[in-house]
């Protein structure tokens, strides 16, 4: 229903608001998790709520006080050459044709997400990663309250909450050490995970090759960006990236 509706193809936030209003819920709200458009959804109250576009809100708020200079959700005409082409994910090099990871980045979307779609540099989200595990603060900028961040890495899903199946890819299922909080999964249990982490890292990841993890355990902030579609049986550089930089602890805290 989803798929039909085209929800994430709506022209803008209300009209994709409109279209979830008209579609049944997938389960009785408490009793499962299902990776969802719910953070599309907050895009939407941050608009209503603040009387701006969600881009505006986020320049004013989150990019321009952390100093995150090439961060937008389309890309200025004077930086189109420092724009990576994204590859697909069949074995060759060869540039992603379709998908919806295949946008127009050329001018601001008419409906931004706020579950995905911001170009930005390795540099500019590590400077967003860093804020979090400051506490939410900065370079003596704050943007968040220590006790907002607390909130957003705890763990909200209890053990009787399953992940839906058919919406589960990679780390999107929620399963024994490994929970969600608010916009994040968060690793509740080491000793339950195939690769080293330190207990309370929260993460996530995205569909065009980009992932981080925060580590308040170790005192270790990590963004990545492959620029390659990730799809089931795709190299897991999650996975690869966890080991080799644990590896390089001397004294790492589980």
């Amino acid at each position: 229903m989803y798929r039909d509706a085209q929800v994430l193809g709506s022209k803008n936030l209300q009209q994709m608001i409109d279209k979830l209003a008209a579609i049944p819920l997938l389960y009785q709200p408490g009793t499962q998790w299902v990776y969802s458009v719910s953070v599309d959804i907050q895009g939407y109250l941050v608009e209503k709520l603040s009387g701006q576009s969600l881009g505006e809100f986020m320049r004013q708020n989150i990019w321009q006080p952390l100093g995150m200079k090439d961060t937008a959700f389309h890309v200025a005409p004077d930086k189109m050459g420092r724009f990576a082409s994204l590859y697909a994910a069949t074995g060759r090099l060869e540039p992603s044709s379709g998908g919806n990871v295949a946008m127009d980045f050329s001018k601001e979307p008419a409906m931004p997400s706020g579950g995905g779609g911001l170009t930005s540099t390795a540099s500019d989200y590590l400077r967003f990663a860093q804020m979090l595990l400051n506490g939410g603060e900065l370079g003596g900028t704050r943007i968040l309250a220590p006790a907002s961040v607390a909130l957003m890495r705890t763990n909200r899903l209890p053990l009787s909450i399953t992940s839906s199946g058919e919406f589960g890819i990679g780390f999107f299922h929620i399963s024994p050490g490994f929970g969600f909080g608010f916009d994040f999964g968060v690793y509740t249990d080491p000793g339950f995970i195939s690769h080293p982490v330190g207990k309370g890292t929260y993460t996530w990841g995205g569909a065009a090759g980009t992932w981080f993890w925060i580590d308040p355990t170790n005192d270790i902030v990590f963004a990545g960006m492959v620029q390659r579609v990730i799809l089931p049986g795709s190299p897991d550089m999650d996975t690869v990236a966890h080991e080799a930089v644990y590896q390089a602890l001397v004294n790492p805290e589980k």
